[in-house]
């Protein structure tokens, strides 16, 4: 359980809420991706990876490049998020995270302009930007490694802590199992809701991620005050 004095120093950007909505947006984007923009998962790299590597192996040079972009673009979405979290970490006008979600949201709103067709490779690619921006930027929740926008390794996690709650008797362990899998269903959740927003609304269903980012956005404002009070006391 986790007491009064952990949970005031739980940051905003660590809470359960913050982390189910992220989730949420990362089980939309996924089945967005697949439905609208030509039966892609952009969330995860390792599907781009083995194609890549067939391709490679068929000597389909042109086809691997087009796997190759997708992996570039979340490896540069990584590089871009350490940078800013260096560059911005102590500055208490705006968060560091806050800029993250403003670079996802001013993306995915444009995103919604774009037809689908020839230009969906190119809206995979960023949509792979986006998902390692907030992958590497919000890595925690309550303290526990978690990521938003794939589930394998939330999935491996809370069978460990489920593991752990069983063999050990801990409801530490259990409470912490119940997070990873909510997370899942969260992320689960949003995959639903990107089937059926998709399907009614097209490319412009993306408007509706944008907007729950906007959401996390100015949640996030929440912190800042206090971590002004708090410098080098809270990594955040």
């Amino acid at each position: 359980m986790i007491n009064q004095q952990q949970r005031s120093k739980i940051q905003r950007s660590d809470s359960f809420l913050v982390g189910a909505l992220l989730a949420l947006t990362g089980g939309f984007l996924d089945a967005y991706s697949y439905l609208t923009r030509g039966g892609v998962f952009a969330n995860a790299q390792t599907g781009n990876m083995v194609l890549l590597g067939l391709r490679l192996s068929e000597q389909r040079w042109s086809e691997a490049f087009h796997y190759l972009l997708p992996i570039l673009a979340f490896a540069a979405g990584v590089l871009l998020a350490e940078w800013m979290k260096s560059v911005f970490q102590h500055k208490h006008l705006l968060h560091w995270r806050q800029i993250v979600i403003a670079i996802e949201c001013a993306l995915l709103f444009g995103i919604g302009f774009i037809p689908s067709g020839d230009w969906n490779p190119y809206v995979n690619i960023a949509i792979s930007f986006i998902c390692a921006l907030q992958v590497e930027s919000f890595r925690k929740m309550h303290g526990l490694n978690y990521a938003s926008t794939m589930c394998t390794g939330n999935l491996r996690s809370g069978t460990e802590q489920l593991f752990l709650a069983i063999h050990e008797k801990d409801g530490v362990h259990f409470q912490n199992a119940l997070k990873y899998f909510s997370i899942i269903f969260v992320f689960i959740v949003g995959a639903v809701a990107g089937f059926f927003s998709s399907d009614a609304l097209g490319v412009r269903a993306i408007w509706i991620p944008f907007a729950v980012l906007v959401l996390v956005f100015v949640l996030l404002w929440q912190n800042i005050a206090s971590e002004a009070d708090s410098v080098g006391t809270i990594e955040v």
